[in-house]
């Protein structure tokens, strides 16, 4: 029967503390098996660590080849704990900075919380004797995490805990990094992903018998990757998320065919222009959606996002109201399932919603309205009004027939089409463009709304009318 506990150490050159770790560890007497990992280190830790394993039943050796990086080193012992079906994954580092008499508490406290972490930065923990070069590496490396990432974890720190029966194997291969950055970028997959983290004070000592194995090169990799980490951020966050399957209505047909458009490949014209449109959507779009909604909306309201696309703007929404989103297409439930992994999202036409009368406090959408000709409009407004309570209000932001937006697509797709004769279309026609206030109130009238309000100007840089109706 395969033991609850994996404890897993990483070694490369430490030759003289594999012995003492190993032992001190045993001494818990843990109902554990104790694997070490070594990258073929020259000065013969390979063959101590043989020795070990010949001693106690419960130790184990593998050896690579070469020396293949720490994270990748970590992500064997991982994908080795979960094919064996280990419950709970311990790794820490063998030169003694990672003090082994604090084992029995990560395994406790991991009982409680999907990772446990060591942290140098809470009160008890900290830097002894390192040298002030080291020091100040590691205080910027956790404000640059914690500033770009949103962490306020240690997440450089290699003294881990996994409740492997909380996290799935997949959370694992979202991360790339094979060196050091391993450290940061899963705990933040994990923390984007909504896993508990929690942390125990750790005083890191200095080394005792090797030096760090941390080179410069290193350190400008890390900073590369952590950088790369918050412009995916801002692009396409859910490259950091876990997908859920979809539950799918096959009797919905989408005339539009906007699966093509969210499963689009990946063109340098269509990744430019994505990455652009991302970035825009959530530093312009983002607060100014969720500023209307806490204006028009009491805290836990029940709103319908009625066309909600990628759902890159509703990820902070749910802390407001209760959001039911629905989409035609079934990429985009995909896709607003990994950027809001506990919402609730169907799979469902704006023209027929599968909701009661009057079940909703309010409705909203961003960028569906234009892809509609006029009396597919007055069909969709007419069942809003049939969800919504009276008085229930309707958020829509309308691209405008003069936004600056129109005037850069129209120019993109000349250029692509009419001169480089690319045949690239970087988004769906857009067909009921507003023109005026007046004519929004008219065509939310057929609907059964009146318009309460009505703003196109500077806010988005002139792309959208934020249109807020009430349904009579």
């Amino acid at each position: 029967m395969t033991n609850k506990l994996l404890i897993f150490i990483p070694t490369y050159n430490e030759r003289e503390n594999v012995r003492p770790m190993c032992e001190a560890i045993l001494a818990h007497g843990l109902d554990a098996d104790l694997m070490f990992l070594d990258d073929n280190s020259p000065d013969g830790t390979g063959q101590v660590l043989d020795e070990l394993a010949a001693q106690y039943p419960r130790v184990r050796v593998v050896h690579r080849a070469e020396k293949s990086g720490i994270g990748s080193a970590h992500q064997h012992g991982i994908a080795l704990a979960y094919r064996e079906g280990y419950e709970r994954l311990l790794t820490l580092d063998c030169d003694f900075t990672h003090d082994p008499a604090l084992i029995p508490e990560f395994v406790r406290r991991s009982y409680d919380s999907a990772v446990v972490v060591g942290s140098r930065f809470q009160e008890g923990g900290g830097l002894k004797d390192w040298s002030m070069m080291r020091k100040a590496l590691t205080h910027t490396g956790h404000m640059l995490t914690s500033t770009l990432l949103g962490m306020t974890q240690d997440a450089t720190a290699a003294y881990r805990a996994y409740d492997l029966t909380v996290i799935p194997r997949e959370l694992f291969d979202l991360v790339r990094s094979r060196g050091y950055s391993f450290f940061f970028e899963s705990l933040f997959i994990l923390h984007v992903n909504g896993f508990s983290i929690a942390e125990i004070p750790l005083t890191l000592a200095a080394r005792v018998y090797d030096t760090s194995k941390m080179s410069m090169a290193e350190v400008r990799r890390g900073l590369t990757t952590l950088l790369s980490l918050f412009y995916e951020l801002k692009t396409n966050p859910s490259r950091f998320r876990l997908g859920r399957a979809t539950a799918t209505d096959p009797g919905l047909v989408d005339p539009q065919n906007w699966n093509e458009y969210w499963n689009k490949k990946s063109a340098r014209s269509t990744a430019v222009y994505d990455a652009i449109a991302t970035f825009y959507r959530n530093t312009i779009i983002k607060p100014r959606l969720m500023s209307a909604l806490q204006r028009e909306f009491a805290p836990g309201a029940s709103l319908l996002h009625a066309g909600c696309g990628s759902g890159q703007l509703d990820t902070d929404l749910h802390q407001h109201a209760h959001i039911t989103a629905i989409d035609i297409s079934t990429s985009a439930v995909e896709l607003y399932r990994r950027h809001n992994p506990t919402a609730d999202v169907r799979h469902a036409s704006i023209f027929d919603l599968p909701f009661s009368d009057q079940t909703f406090d309010g409705a909203y959408n961003l960028g569906v309205v234009e892809h509609f000709e006029r009396d597919e409009l007055q069909r969709a407004f007419r069942e809003l009004h049939r969800v919504l309570k009276p008085g229930g209000k309707l958020v829509v932001f309308w691209p405008h027939a003069r936004a600056t937006s129109v005037m850069v697509l129209n120019s993109a797709h000349w250029l692509l089409n009419d001169v480089l004769h690319k045949g690239v279309r970087l988004h769906p026609p857009e067909v009921s463009l507003v023109h005026s206030k007046s004519e929004a109130a008219d065509l939310l009238s057929t609907g059964g709304f009146e318009l309460s309000s009505y703003e196109f100007g500077p806010k988005d840089m002139y792309v959208q009318a934020m249109v807020v109706a009430t349904r009579r």
